[in-house]
């Protein structure tokens, strides 16, 4: 009885997570909007034509991205809800 438990609470433990995993088209949707969302914050900042590498699936609540043009490094967080970015300033 205590194993068939245990793996009752087992499985009901991966089904949020499950339930939450996006397709392979929504995730590639995610990292156009945020490279795009990044990008334009980049250039109102001054940077010209950097380039943007977008972590595949960032965090919970942040899509996270690193821009470099020539010794210039910033990252860029991007709210998942909101979609408003923010940048780090220039190193």
């Amino acid at each position: 009885m205590r194993r068939l438990f245990a793996a009752v609470i087992a499985l009901a433990a991966t089904v949020p997570a499950i339930s939450h995993a996006s397709s392979p088209d929504a995730w590639a949707a995610f990292q156009v909007d945020v490279k795009d969302r990044c990008l334009a914050a980049a250039k109102a900042q001054g940077m010209k034509t950097p380039t943007v590498v977008v972590h595949p699936v960032g965090t919970a609540a942040y899509g996270i991205a690193v821009l470099i043009e020539g010794p210039d490094k910033r990252i860029c967080i991007y709210g998942k809800q909101s979609k408003a970015v923010e940048l780090t300033p220039a190193t």
